[in-house]
């Protein structure tokens, strides 16, 4: 798997996965809601440690720097 993320974008997961893992821990979101948007925040965890997102290769975007 070749890197198609950029440390901005890995960043911007990152914040938006915590921010999810606050919302359910602190009640704010319950029931199906909270499961959907725990998957999609292990979703971006996953993807943010690996700097691989599958969607991207869809859709030929590449947020990485390329090294000359």
């Amino acid at each position: 798997m070749k890197k198609n993320m950029g440390t901005l974008d890995k960043g911007i997961r990152l914040v938006i996965a915590i921010a999810i893992a606050l919302l359910y821990y602190f009640n704010i979101i319950s029931g199906t809601l909270a499961y959907i948007l725990m998957a999609v925040a292990i979703i971006f965890l996953l993807t943010s440690f690996i700097n691989f997102c599958p969607l991207y290769t869809l859709f030929g975007i590449n947020t990485c720097k390329v090294k000359k």
